[in-house]
């Protein structure tokens, strides 16, 4: 008998709803210069950046098997 997996889809759905939301905001946060203007920009800055990056780098490697995360 398979296993009704309707709360899963639903969990799924929410948790993929919620990630588009986040990636939305992103985007728009980046089109936006992440809130800095250019002759405000300093090493600071381009510190939050590469930790932003270097989180989106494992996220990216681990959805398509890339990095440490290749098969």
């Amino acid at each position: 008998m398979p296993k009704n997996n309707d709360a899963a889809l639903d969990a799924f759905i929410a948790a993929k709803a919620e990630i588009d939301a986040m990636l939305a905001r992103l985007a728009a946060h980046s089109a936006d210069h992440f809130g800095y203007r250019p002759d405000e920009v300093h090493w600071g800055h381009v510190g939050t950046l590469e930790h932003y990056r270097a989180r989106l780098r494992e996220i990216t490697d681990m959805a398509f098997h890339e990095g440490e995360h290749a098969a």
